[in-house]
């Protein structure tokens, strides 16, 4: 549950409220008393509220639309208030009400959230297709097309189960229909809180049934499209169902802070007030009580509740920077709480949400939290999508073209459109869907281009590589998070700076192993499609792991070397004899713990046997045979450049990597001794090489050869390790 917006658009005269401007402001004309979607849900959850007539029908709806839209044509909505009413007339809900009084109700609700006469008209209209006689093509004839196709977006929601039984194709064809028009989305959600408000008169089990599907489809949408104040109401009515107990416990917690004769929050208000009236700065300051399942949630998270749990202070001005003039005076004035702080309105929140969240702390310990945004921020923070207005309206001077084009959908939105052709069968697209909604927080991450992408909480770079990129992101190699090198399935933290680096070759294959680090639909679909068209290769890459899984943990004959055993020097090779000593006779061999090379800096030690071994002046083993008393035999390169050396490479996971390695490996003249390839961690992997080469020149060419080979970010020569005995 996002923490930002709890209530609706116009606070109302809720227990402790604050409000009224801070200097004196520019006089506006007087506005009707407006209707608190927000009080008057919460009021129906305190307790029961008498059941009136609707007065004067449509003049509520009227009245709300004028106060966001004051030059509004108001006849489209009395001619679909006298259609919607001829034609339900004689139906009656279950509740025994006229059944008009649903729609009115479900448009009062969108007028008070400022939707524009379009999508009013159609919520006037959206179940008639459904109920009643009228088509269609009878809407289209007197509204027209857009009115036409929002009535039968809302029409086609409805035949939908959203239950677990649901039919996937059926919901990704509605689900579809409503991507292409957000306004679809939001005449249902107004139309499941009607329906959620006066669910009392139904079986329990049927209450229960609804309030789940509410609970695990409809209100991560709204969350999703922003419309807070339909959402958090949702979220209280359903808690009130499904968990009636805790339920009645938060109620009752909320009930007795009322009676409280101090206020935290109006204290801190007023002492908001006062050192922004000083500062100069209008502003308006309101108390925002939390809703329920934030006080639960709070309760369950701190345990005893404080007066100032229970509601935030909410500072509105003018203009974005007012609001950091509002923060720096607070965090000036009073005690801030730093780690409180977040900034959403250079970095706004995937539903469009935008405001400075920010902590002050009382001296009797209690902080309270402050929300700072522009009279704007919090009309789309409260109403999201439907504060848009008409987002397909054309601009004067760009002519409609016929084409829906929405740039004001949010991002989430426009995904899924492209989830659900990427999709390789509607129940892959169901069941990653409801993954989806079931991830209720987004962080956002930067490209170093400054770009933006947002992702939910506990994404990888593998879900950044498919944001970015697409199906393009078959080719990704590996990522820098922040400047350092990362694996792809390391896990990006809100604010992190990612690099993704991606691969030449045009068919590059995905990781199987990616699908267990990938968190985002877009990743899974693109992984989840690619494997699906190549079994032939998918099936390679999973025998491949199969067999580095095996060949690591089978048992071995005594005295084989492991994995990770130094390689033996092959008998019969002359591979030292470039190496001059000055121990006439000895026998001279290169330490297997420094694989030294020309022009390295050696030594050497006379070992049993009459023979002399090099090592490499830095490799711990010459200090510990000094230290131990040994005496240092001169040793120098001969005439002769031909070397063995080890080399450590170090890689991304990816298919046919090995292959390609070893023959760049070969292109360069290298003979591979021996080689161990160290099982993949964290779709990291570990190769060691031992090479021998005709001349030692070869060497910088060679690793050189080496990392150009796509997936490997690093070769270097293996690292001196002491060995006892020289």
């Amino acid at each position: 549950m996002s923490a930002e917006a709890t209530n609706s658009v116009t606070p109302g005269p809720m227990p402790g409220a604050v409000s009224g401007p801070v200097t004196p402001t520019a006089p506006r004309r007087k506005a009707r008393p407006r209707i608190d979607l927000r009080r008057l849900g919460r009021a129906a959850l305190l307790g029961p509220a008498a059941r009136g007539r609707l007065p004067d029908a449509i003049s509520h709806v009227v009245e709300a639309h004028r106060a966001h839209h004051p030059d509004a044509d108001l006849e489209p909505l009395r001619h679909a208030y006298v259609l919607a009413e001829s034609s339900h007339r004689g139906q009656m809900r279950k509740s025994g009400e006229p059944y008009i009084t649903h729609p009115l109700a479900v448009t009062l609700i969108l007028a008070e959230l400022g939707a524009e006469t379009t999508t009013l008209t159609a919520s006037l209209l959206h179940d008639t297709v459904e109920d009643t006689d009228v088509t269609l093509d009878q809407v289209r004839d007197q509204f027209g097309e857009e009115v036409r196709y929002l009535v039968d977006g809302v029409t086609k929601l409805e035949k939908v189960d959203y239950g677990a039984a649901a039919e996937p194709e059926t919901f990704r064809k509605m689900l579809v229909a409503t991507g292409n028009d957000v306004r679809v989305m939001s005449i249902k959600l107004a139309d499941r809180l009607h329906n959620m408000r006066t669910l009392g008169v139904m079986r329990p089990e049927k209450q229960e049934r609804i309030a789940k599907v509410t609970r695990d489809v409809l209100i991560p949408l709204a969350e999703r499209l922003g419309v807070q104040a339909l959402k958090t109401e949702l979220e209280d009515l359903v808690f009130a169902i499904l968990h009636p107990e805790e339920y009645a416990h938060t109620r009752e917690l909320i009930v007795r802070n009322a009676a409280r004769a101090d206020d935290p929050l109006a204290e801190v208000a007023d002492e908001v007030r006062g050192v922004l009236r000083g500062a100069d700065i209008q502003a308006e300051i309101l108390i925002r009580p939390r809703h329920f399942v934030s006080v639960h949630r709070v309760s369950r998270k701190r345990g005893r509740l404080r007066g100032s749990d229970f509601g935030r202070v909410l500072v509105l001005v003018n203009e974005d920077a007012d609001c950091y003039g509002v923060l720096g005076e607070l965090h000036t004035c009073m005690k801030p709480v730093v780690s409180e702080f977040k900034d959403f309105i250079a970095v706004p929140k995937f539903n469009l949400y935008q405001s400075l969240h920010t902590a002050v702390a009382r001296e009797d310990g209690q902080v309270v939290e402050v929300l700072i945004r522009t009279h704007q921020m919090h009309k789309v923070a409260e109403a999201g999508v439907v504060a848009l207005g008409n987002p397909y309206a054309p601009a004067p001077d760009d002519p409609a073209d016929g084409e829906r084009i929405d740039p004001t959908r949010p991002g989430w939105l426009s995904r899924l459109l492209d989830w659900q052709e990427a999709a390789p069968d509607p129940d892959h697209f169901w069941s990653t869907l409801r993954e989806d909604l079931a991830q209720d927080r987004e962080i956002t991450v930067f490209r170093p281009d400054g770009g933006r992408l947002g992702l939910p909480e506990g994404a990888t770079c593998v879900d950044a590589a498919y944001a970015q990129y697409g199906e393009d992101a078959h080719a990704c190699i590996g990522a820098r998070v922040n400047g350092r090198l990362a694996t792809l399935s390391t896990v990006l933290k809100d604010g992190d700076t990612v690099q993704l680096l991606m691969g030449q070759d045009p068919a590059s294959e995905p990781s199987r192993e990616w699908l267990e680090h990938a968190h985002t639909p877009a990743a899974r679909i693109a992984i989840q499609r690619w494997l699906t068209a190549h079994p032939v290769q998918a099936e390679s890459q999973q025998q491949s792991e199969t067999r580095i899984a095996e060949d690591r943990t089978a048992p071995r004959p005594v005295g084989a070397p492991g994995p990770d055993a130094a390689p033996e020097q092959p008998a019969g090779r002359a591979a030292t004899g470039h190496v001059l000593a000055d121990l006439p006779g000895a026998t001279v061999r290169l330490a297997r713990c420094c694989t030294p090379v020309p022009p390295d800096e050696i030594t050497g030690f006379a070992v049993r046997g009459g023979a002399v071994t090099v090592h490499r002046v830095e490799c711990p083993t010459v200090a510990r045979m000094k230290d131990g008393g040994r005496a240092a035999v001169g040793v120098r390169w001969g005439e002769t450049a031909e070397c063995r050396v080890t080399l450590v490479a170090e890689s991304f996971v990816r298919p046919h990597l090995l292959a390609d390695l070893t023959e760049a490996m070969a292109s360069e003249g290298a003979e591979i001794v021996s080689a161990t390839v160290e099982p993949p961690t964290q779709q990291q992997v570990r190769h060691t090489y031992t090479v021998q080469l005709p001349d030692a020149g070869h060497l910088p060419a060679l690793m050189r050869a080496m990392r150009n080979v796509a997936g490997v970010y690093d070769v270097s020569r293996a690292q001196p390790q002491p060995q006892p005995g020289g």
